[in-house]
């Protein structure tokens, strides 16, 4: 049985191999989808109407349980390792099979015909199959939904089996738990089982783009983007915690997208239609735009805790600290609906150093963008366990390592190439982290001073300012901003204790030292020489 909007044709969902016995229902929209998730118990609606699911025990992504297919056509370009970790044809044959049996099993099956990627010239047509209306609704909040004229010739060129509660037996799907997520370049199929954390469903496409788009040319990002009033389009680089979402919702800008994107020789393009934001703490003070997101029906929050009037307790940990919102682009007021920009004249690095060391802003030359890029570089902070004191340094090239499939210097090499033809770019490094000492002795900075200091490096105050050098990371930081305190640009003088300051900045320098050498004679001595001086 089928039901829905709208359905590929008769032929249903034979080209995925399935021939299901339950109900399969097509392309819902966001109401029918919330509709069937309230009444199958999928979860229950926060106060204002939002949906809750939560997806313990797995809360988080599983890196160490992707796997990608070892195949003719791709072996030779993959990156393998921990994170491209190897699974062979026969085992992916066989767990695919076994999806497929469960999933035919199933008394209903939700369809979401999506597009992955704003340009059409690079865009694939992907087809997710869930036995979730909340899971299907996810999707459809995070991929381009196409329009409902386009439904019925809609071809899919990749498709998602999602299994949540399929368990992977690793003896015989060669897989390393019960949990999996496997992609099948040649086949163009992913399957993920054993875990109802949604974000693998986003980022396993990611995963995919990385993959296919050099091959064309095209630069695939883990980045958020904006674009001002004067058509000026800006990146914003950063891992989970330090301010890619938050600073490219900017009231004055319009919002491209907040978490991945391809820069291909026509400019910026969204691969996504919606966001995924983490809400952990979330103030309306703070982060208006994001905020009243989480006040409108057809967003999605994760794991997040309510009280006894469904009200959101964005300060509660209770169910895990990676709580997140997921709803579509257009719940943002300012988005670009095209979901397109022109070349960047301003590419943003962030990092949340708790070191507390890091110049608040710094003006990257091309061989320090190329160095920083490579680095990835955000500390944690220092955990519960006991013994544990020091901040946690994480390096993660390209500032989206677990993403990646060719080797990191391949993108690198490809954003070196992009920066030398747009030489009017300019390359920043912004510490949203301490300030004043390290965590637990400093204090976060101030997010007005971090937006005063990215708005004045976007439209153009700083690209001539006079700068000083600090003399352990070699960085050019800029010696005035309107509405920042002088003092809070002089990371060094910020530190009761300009001696802890020294030790501290020359240990997390040797940090950086040492992890670059992982990516031995790809890089070159130029690019070397661009990092920390002492």
């Amino acid at each position: 049985m089928t039901s829905g909007t709208a359905r590929q044709g008769a032929t249903g969902l034979t080209g995925q191999g399935l021939a299901p016995s339950g109900n399969v229902h097509w392309n819902f929209v966001a109401p029918e989808l919330i509709q069937e998730a309230i009444r199958r118990g999928e979860g229950q609606l926060a106060d204002m109407g939002p949906f809750c699911a939560v997806t313990s025990p797995h809360t988080g992504r599983s890196p160490k349980d992707k796997f990608v297919v070892e195949e003719a056509s791709s072996a030779a370009d993959v990156d393998w390792g921990a994170v491209n970790q190897k699974i062979t044809e026969a085992h992916f044959d066989t767990l695919q099979a076994d999806v497929k049996a469960y999933l035919n099993g199933l008394s209903d099956l939700f369809v979401q015909d999506l597009y992955c990627g704003a340009d059409a010239a690079y865009r694939l047509s992907c087809r997710y199959v869930t036995p979730n209306a909340w899971h299907a609704s996810f999707v459809r909040n995070m991929f381009i939904r196409p329009a409902a004229s386009d439904l019925a010739a809609f071809a899919p060129n990749f498709t998602i089996l999602h299994a949540p509660e399929f368990q992977a037996d690793p003896a015989r799907h060669g897989t390393r738990t019960t949990t999996a997520i496997v992609l099948h370049i040649a086949k163009r199929t992913i399957v993920i089982c054993g875990t109802r954390y949604a974000g693998e469903l986003k980022k396993s496409m990611f995963t995919v783009m990385n993959y296919l788009l050099p091959k064309q040319g095209v630069l695939s990002m883990h980045c958020s983007a904006n674009v001002g009033k004067g058509g000026d389009t800006a990146l914003f680089f950063g891992l989970s915690g330090t301010g890619k979402t938050t600073l490219s919702a900017d009231p004055e800008r319009g919002l491209i997208g907040d978490d991945e994107h391809g820069w291909s020789k026509e400019g910026v393009f969204n691969f996504e239609g919606g966001c995924y934001a983490k809400v952990i703490h979330l103030s309306k003070e703070n982060e208006p735009d994001i905020y009243a997101t989480t006040q409108m029906f057809g967003t999605i929050l994760e794991n997040v805790e309510l009280d006894e009037n469904r009200k959101v307790k964005f300060e509660s940990q209770k169910i895990t600290e990676n709580t997140r919102a997921s709803y579509p682009l257009h719940y943002i007021g300012n988005h670009v609906p095209t979901g397109r920009g022109g070349h960047p004249k301003n590419v943003v690095f962030l990092t949340a150093d708790a070191f507390g060391v890091l110049p608040p802003i710094a003006k990257l030359s091309r061989e320090q963008a190329m160095y920083y890029f490579l680095s990835g570089y955000t500390a944690k902070v220092a955990g519960t366990e006991r013994g544990v004191t020091e901040p946690q340094a994480t390096f993660s090239a390209c500032f989206g390592a677990v993403f990646l499939v060719w080797h990191p210097t391949k993108y690198a090499e490809m954003l070196g190439q992009l920066l030398d033809q747009h030489k009017d770019a300019n390359v920043w490094l912004v510490n949203t982290g301490w300030s004043g000492g390290p965590y637990g002795v400093g204090a976060r900075m101030k997010i007005s001073y971090t937006r005063a200091m990215v708005r004045a490096a976007l439209d153009g105050s700083l690209a001539t300012a006079p700068v000083k050098v600090d003399p352990v990371f070699g960085l050019a930081v800029p010696q005035g901003i309107a509405g920042v305190p002088a003092e809070v640009l002089d990371a060094r003088g910020t530190w009761k204790d300009a001696a802890a300051y020294d030790t501290q900045a020359k240990k997390l320098a040797e940090m950086f030292r040492e992890n670059i050498k992982k990516f031995g004679t790809a890089v070159s001595d130029k690019i070397l020489g661009a990092g920390p001086k002492a």
